[in-house]
């Protein structure tokens, strides 16, 4: 899914998410909006477009358990409400859980159907083709 900015019929913001399954813990994977990406055009920076469609997207993403990123700038993503996750991370694969590199990050978003977690627990998602987070 897809959210947009224009400023007249020019795009200047994009954010979209795909839907992925993340476990934390030992609990039941979780049904969560996983933000792929979010890009502004150069030209259109810092000028609130970017918080506008992240405000947005957040609205959108609603019935979902979970919101997850793997964020490039964690402070922008802070003022949102999104969370850094603390524990460990991991990626899901048949039976096996391969461990990701310890730079990699990923922040959470809260939603009205999350349980409570535990931000210090590992977090797993499911393997896919290409970039596993």
């Amino acid at each position: 899914m897809h959210v947009l900015a224009r400023l007249g019929s020019t795009l200047v913001s994009h954010a979209l998410w795909v839907t992925r399954w993340l476990a934390a813990g030992t609990a039941p994977p979780m049904r969560t909006a996983y933000v792929e990406a979010v890009a502004t055009e150069e030209q259109f920076r810092h000028r609130g477009y970017a918080s506008a469609v992240m405000t947005r997207l957040a609205g959108e993403i609603q019935g979902f358990e979970l919101g997850a990123l793997s964020p490039s700038d964690p402070r922008f993503y802070e003022r949102f409400g999104w969370q850094l996750w603390r524990g460990s991370l991991f990626i899901r694969k048949d039976e096996e859980l391969l461990a990701t590199p310890a730079d990699e990050e990923v922040m959470i978003l809260r939603l009205p159907m999350t349980p409570p977690l535990d931000l210090n627990a590992p977090l797993s998602a499911e393997w896919r083709e290409g970039e596993l987070w």
